[in-house]
This record gives structure tokens, C-alpha cells and sequence, in this order.
């Protein structure tokens, strides 16, 4: 599975971004995607996940301000994100897994100014 992700820029405190990942390959065996973020310093966090089945997990911490979604005819998906705060600023990096197995797409920046 190879995945391409794009969207990310700067923003201002309080504006919206989209964040797109499109996976190619061996797509129709993939269980979930998804997105991490990281800053430096800090630990990896997951954002978001979109399973097979259509289910959604977040932390509780995003939940409201980050929705994820997919186009199933362009073997995309998306992170939409609302009311950026700068504490989102981090590189944000997407993420197939098949079962165990981990591919993940290139960072992509996300910085928020206040």
C-alpha cells in the first residue's frame, strides 16, 4: 500500500484546513487509516481512525474539531479540522494498516498561528 497525503499549510488560529490521503496498491484489504500527529518533543498521537467497517475513533480531546471521512471511488480520505488552535500545529502524517501492518504516508505541516 503507498499513500499520498497533501492539504496541509498555515492557518490562523480559529480557520479550517483539509488534509487528504489517497492510497493506492493493494486498497480493498485495508482494516482502517487514519492520522497521527507529531511535534517535536512530544509523543506521536493518533487523531484520528476511519475503519473498514465505517467506524470512527478519536481522542476525546479532538473530538468535535477533527472529523474524518473517505471517498471510497477515490480510495481517499479526509481529515477535515475546524477551529484550529496553534497547539495543533505538528506534522501530520497518514497511516493504512492490514491487520498489524503499518504504511504511512509522508508528513505533511500543519502550522497554526494565533
Amino acid at each position: 500500500v503507498q499513500l499520498q497525503a497533501s492539504g496541509g499549510g498555515l492557518v490562523q488560529a480559529g480557520e479550517s484546513l483539509r488534509l487528504s490521503c489517497t492510497a493506492s496498491g493493494t486498497t480493498d484489504i485495508i482494516d482502517g487509516m487514519g492520522w497521527y500527529r507529531q511535534t517535536p518533543g512530544h509523543q506521536r498521537e493518533r487523531v484520528a481512525t476511519l475503519m473498514s467497517d465505517g467506524t470512527t475513533h478519536y481522542p476525546p480531546s479532538l473530538r468535535g474539531r477533527f472529523t474524518i471521512s473517505r471517498d471510497n471511488a477515490k480510495n481517499t480520505v479526509y481529515l477535515d479540522m475546524i477551529n484550529l488552535e496553534p497547539e495543533d500545529t505538528a506534522v501530520y502524517s497518514c497511516f493504512a494498516n492490514i491487520l498489524t501492518r503499518y504504511f504511512w504516508g509522508q508528513g505533511t505541516q500543519v502550522t497554526v498561528s494565533s
